[in-house]
């Protein structure tokens, strides 16, 4: 397949993630990697999506598994070297898969050499680099900021005299966007990837460029926030206006959209925000900035169809012309099929969730593993390697278990991934579900999310038209996907596990649809749905 040739066909897109870490270890040492990569494309390609989505693979001394970047126009030894890339590329294009790529920029690793040059004196070239401040007083840390992974933002640093900030470990020293030379050198570094090949990035934590440069403190939250923030993390507890989502933020996103037009290329910002509904939004609107961003909105473990409804609508409230990207699985969270199905829910629950997210308005974008419905992995205190789950353990356990390898052949060991023990173990209950056998059963997850996608593509609705919502009794969420000039689709959907039947009053106007291989079905205006399963239908 290939993508639509129009200036905005990322509209039409479906995006897969990729862990590199986990996803096919070509070379024998346990860790996945860009030759692994390379290797299983037609894997993704068979899916029916159009664009992946690499999570880093930069020089990094992987205290945060990459996402603490030594050097940003290199490949760590670890996932292979630059002609690795170059040749990923090659074979995605050849393929018709865009490649997007992350982008860190809020933070590096402290070993990197800007880092390495900032923290020598208070004089240096680069001493403004990052985000230094003197202490109080007391002695105490500058302000009450509070890091995303526990703890006090702000690290001493003996050669310096001075704290700086950190949004997430100590390893993980921030930026100082507000000196121009910096958002300088991170464009030059995104122009490197875009020159080598690569059709957009991916912008993680992209509200956390910019701080307040009084250092005021953060109030206190009005209500605490325990969705996207464990319980047990001090970090809910505060309104972040002054840590991040700064205003400035707007002008830096517009250079990054200039040099996505120059390129043709696409980007998609990590919102995590008090209101990211709204900081979605601005992010996208213009056509100037970002194409799309996602939150953690879906991804937390509220599970409703009024919470999936409401997050939708208030974002189409709310945005312009730009776009959201409906995730409700990535390398941060556990996995959808436990994290909203539960702990016994089956491969059928992965199919309905598969529909119902690629029905939303949007640019979806699947998580690895999603689409042979695994479950969230358990991991052993000793096997753990996530820094955010050994801190917060027991009652967190950070995030290994959606990061376990894939399992590619139950007949293999270690389910076909490596040839050596993987870093992190493969779960047990992952073999039965490799892609090699799921490949052979007609029935299974994978075969219906390849049948799905390839249907999906056939109406113009699901792929450019509005939404909108029907009143429907919990847990049942109905929706309205219109295109002018095409007929109007319907879809309905059970998020529970029990047969119900409702009333659907355009539904008796509707004829029902085939080949999404649901066992949902319509009589005039009553609609039948099974636990865990849809119906489509079509006003023409």
């Amino acid at each position: 397949m290939t993508s639509s040739p129009r200036a905005d066909w990322w509209r039409e897109a479906v995006i897969y993630q990729i862990y590199p870490r986990s996803f096919f270890d070509s070379n024998g040492d346990g860790v996945g990697d860009l030759p692994g990569i390379t290797a299983q494309l037609e894997h993704i390609a068979r899916l029916g999506v159009d664009m992946i989505w690499i999570s880093p693979f930069f020089t990094s001394p992987m205290k945060d598994f990459g996402y603490d970047v030594a050097d940003y126009c290199n490949v760590d030894p670890l996932f292979g070297t630059l002609a690795d890339f170059d040749a990923l590329v090659a074979r995605a294009h050849a393929l018709g898969l865009k490649v997007m790529i992350d982008q860190v920029l809020s933070h590096t690793a402290e070993n990197h050499p800007w880092f390495v040059e900032s923290r020598s004196s208070r004089d240096n070239p680069k001493a403004d680099w990052y985000v230094w401040a003197d202490p109080q007083s007391d002695g105490t840390a500058p302000n009450n900021w509070l890091s995303v992974f526990g703890g006090s933002a702000w690290a001493w640093d003996s050669r310096r005299r001075q704290y700086y900030l950190h949004n997430f470990l100590a390893s993980q020293p921030d930026m100082n966007f507000h000196n121009p030379q910096v958002q300088d050198a991170h464009l030059a570094n995104m122009r490197f990837w875009l020159q080598r090949g690569v059709d957009g990035f991916r912008m993680d934590a992209c509200n956390f460029h910019f701080h307040d440069q009084q250092l005021r403190n953060n109030p206190p939250a009005a209500k605490r926030d325990s969705a996207t923030v464990s319980e047990v993390n001090p970090y809910g507890m505060q309104a972040h206006v002054y840590d991040k989502t700064r205003p400035e933020n707007i002008a830096f996103l517009q250079r990054v959209g200039s040099l996505l037009a120059e390129f043709g290329a696409v980007a998609i910002g990590e919102v995590g925000a008090d209101d990211s509904l709204e900081v979605m939004a601005q992010y996208t609107a213009g056509g100037d900035k970002l194409q799309m961003a996602y939150s953690f909105d879906l991804l937390t473990s509220e599970y409703s169809a009024a919470h999936i409804r409401s997050r939708v609508e208030q974002f189409e409230a709310r945005v312009k012309d730009g776009g959201a990207s409906w995730s409700i699985g990535n390398h941060d969270v556990a996995r959808v099929l436990t994290r909203w199905g539960g702990k016994d829910a089956t491969p059928q629950f992965s199919k309905m969730i598969l529909a119902l997210q690629l029905s939303l308005k949007g640019t979806p974008c699947l998580y690895q593993g999603d689409e042979l419905a695994l479950p969230e992995a358990q991991v052993a205190f000793e096997d753990l390697q996530d820094p955010y789950g050994i801190a917060f353990w027991p009652e967190f356990k950070g995030r290994d278990g959606c990061r376990t390898p894939l399992p590619w052949d139950a007949n293999l060991p270690n389910a076909g991934f490596s040839s050596a023990k993987p870093w992190l173990p493969l779960a047990p209950e992952h073999v039965a579900r490799a892609v090699l056998q799921q490949t052979q059963d007609p029935d299974s997850a994978y075969n219906f999310a390849c049948a799905f996608l390839r249907w999906r593509k056939q109406w113009p609705q699901l792929l450019r038209g509005g939404i909108a919502f029907y009143d429907a009794p919990e847990p049942v969420l109905a929706l309205v996907r219109s295109q002018p000039g095409a007929p109007t689709l319907l879809a309905a959907f059970n998020l529970g596990r029990e047969d119900l039947a409702f009333d659907w009053p355009q539904a008796a106007a509707a004829r029902s649809m085939q080949g999404h291989g649901f066992s949902g079905s319509a009589t005039g205006a009553s609609i039948t749905l099974p636990g865990w399963s849809a119906w489509f239908g079509l006003i023409d």
